[in-house]
């Protein structure tokens, strides 16, 4: 009896991977020059469940595929189930590390479609909240970024900080993490009495704790030798493959919704866009650190012109009533019922909103049908199309260097597998 054989095992795809690979650079190379590995899904450098099937000469990357699809919660789906309102808590799910710039823009995509006024001081709020997100976010990755270099105390140091900012946000909206702060018509509370000092004490403290960052990167040779001249993205490439955020403008592209597009107040705050014209991991870095400081500026210039007056706009059918309402007021009482139970109806129609993400541009396509549930929800997130830059700036680099620009591009596989 012949002894058995051991199945080949096949990567499902790969084949196609490599054959469209070489097609689009005219490549001759044979196969046996070349081995297809994976890395990941469970990969920590991929940060998330990704898989990349790359094909490799040696240590030269010859082509690269990303494989998604390991994550996918069927958010978009699921929002078609729910009243509006109850649409809020699932958007802090998309990219868990900006939960509430999530939150924003959906509540601005149902609000336009609604016609609502939101109040001045519940737009500074957002805001304030909006630009404190954007750090934890940037802290995340420059931890991250720089442990996968190497670099593992840099990570404590951006976790010390982020801690405080989680602090804040748990004590204005009761969660550390999936923060669900903001209502469509304005925000759900007002804040705790400490809040802005909590607030303007993290504020005070922060420029100096992104300069001790810079101080243990900025002039380390490793740290340059490893990011400088790897992962180049042009301009033309950034903007043809729908880069956005951070590695579009460290490739040179001057672009920034918060200030081109301005939402929720952003045309009454002064700041700079910062800009590099390299392209490259080194780019990207210095990007978003000088983004850390302009959004201390942005938070400061709105604790100091924080308004008074509501915090949620005049849409008593929209807006569920104050609980004090509620203790006194039965029209009040049956008014809060009824909106719970049986959700608001929102005219007809479709509406576009996009916001400048800590990872780029991300964008809500809401569609009512005239009914309290959404007709259709469509994301358009950062990370997703980031992703198909990745072989771009991965080719003909070493395979080390995937670990670098991954880390650079800064994806969340929770907006990816959506």
């Amino acid at each position: 009896m012949a002894p058995a054989t051991a199945p080949e095992i096949l990567i499902p795809g790969v084949e196609d991977v490599i054959a469209d690979a070489r097609r689009h650079d005219g490549s001759d190379m044979s196969k046996d020059q070349t081995m297809v590995i994976n890395m990941g899904p469970q990969h920590p450098s991929t940060h998330g469940v990704l898989r990349l099937v790359l094909e490799i000469d040696g240590e030269t990357v010859v082509s690269l595929a990303p494989d998604i699809g390991y994550l996918h919660t069927g958010i978009e789906k699921t929002c078609e189930a729910k009243f509006f309102q109850q649409v809020v808590p699932l958007t802090d799910r998309i990219d868990y590390l900006c939960p509430m710039t999530n939150n924003l823009t959906y509540c601005l995509a149902v609000e336009k479609l609604l016609g609502l006024e939101i109040p001045e001081r519940a737009q500074y709020l957002r805001v304030l909240l909006n630009e404190l997100t954007r750090i934890q976010s940037h802290l995340v990755w420059l931890g991250t970024h720089a442990m996968d270099i190497g670099a593992l105390t840099v990570f404590l140091y951006c976790f010390r900080e982020r801690e405080q900012i989680l602090r804040i946000f748990e004590s204005v909206a009761g969660q550390r993490m999936m923060t669900s702060y903001f209502r469509i018509g304005g925000v759900s509370l007002e804040p705790p009495i400490d809040f802005f000092e909590k607030v303007q004490a993290f504020l005070t403290q922060m420029p100096g704790k992104i300069q001790e960052y810079e101080n243990l990167l900025t002039g380390n040779p490793i740290w340059m030798g490893r990011l400088k001249g790897v992962g180049h993205l042009s301009a033309a490439e950034a903007i043809a493959l729908g880069v956005t955020g951070p590695p579009l403008r460290a490739s040179g592209v001057d672009w920034d919704l918060r200030r081109d597009m301005p939402y929720s107040g952003y045309e009454k705050f002064q700041f700079n866009v910062p800009v590099s014209q390299e392209g490259d991991v080194w780019a990207r870095y210095t990007v978003r650190m000088q983004e850390m400081y302009e959004s201390v500026k942005i938070a400061q210039q709105a604790l100091d012109g924080m308004p008074d007056g509501p915090i949620v706009a005049d849409a008593p059918k929209i807006i569920l009533p104050a609980r004090e309402q509620m203790k006194t007021q039965m029209e009040s009482l049956i008014h809060h019922f009824k909106i719970v139970t049986e959700g608001f109806a929102v005219p007809a129609g479709e509406v576009f909103q996009a916001v400048e993400s800590p990872r780029g541009e991300m964008g809500y396509y809401v569609v009512s049908d005239g009914t309290s549930k959404p007709y259709r929800v469509h994301m358009r997130n950062p990370s997703y199309a980031t992703l198909q830059a990745l072989e771009t700036m991965c080719k003909g680099r070493l395979l080390a260097d995937v670990v670098a620009v991954i880390g650079s591009i800064d994806i969340v596989l929770g907006e990816i597998d959506r």
